[in-house]
């Protein structure tokens, strides 16, 4: 079992940044491919960024390159997700989510999930 717990969210101007961490218990974080993903109210959750174990491979979603890094320190067993250039359509709840295997996009092929922290961005 592999317990998550994300913070760093708030309220940022648009052009802002904030850098989102999730912290892993239960088990070495080392084992698992990390993800980000987000749900604005009424839409579905999605992709936004994935890391594998080694952090030698990263995937953004198309909407997030060039303003968004994943990074991870598998030492402290923590996953970072750093937003640059934030826009009003980036609000949403942040949920980091881990899997075993490979890198993928698809929210249900993360089995363990945090509870989500709010990033709400204003114009």
């Amino acid at each position: 079992q592999v317990q998550l717990v994300e913070s760093g969210g708030g309220l940022v101007q648009a052009g802002g940044s904030l850098r989102l961490s999730c912290i892993a218990s239960g088990r070495a974080l080392s084992s698992y491919t990390m993800g980000w993903f987000r749900q604005a109210p009424g839409e579905e959750r999605e992709f936004v960024a994935a890391i594998s174990w080694s952090a030698d491979r990263t995937y953004y979603a198309d909407s997030v390159k060039g303003r968004f890094t994943i990074s991870r320190d598998n030492a402290k067993n923590t996953v970072y997700l750093q937003m640059d250039t934030l826009k009003p359509e980036d609000s949403a709840v942040y949920y980091c989510a881990a899997r075993i295997t490979s890198l993928v996009a698809a929210p249900s092929e993360y089995r363990y999930w945090g509870q989500g922290t709010q990033v709400t961005v204003s114009s």
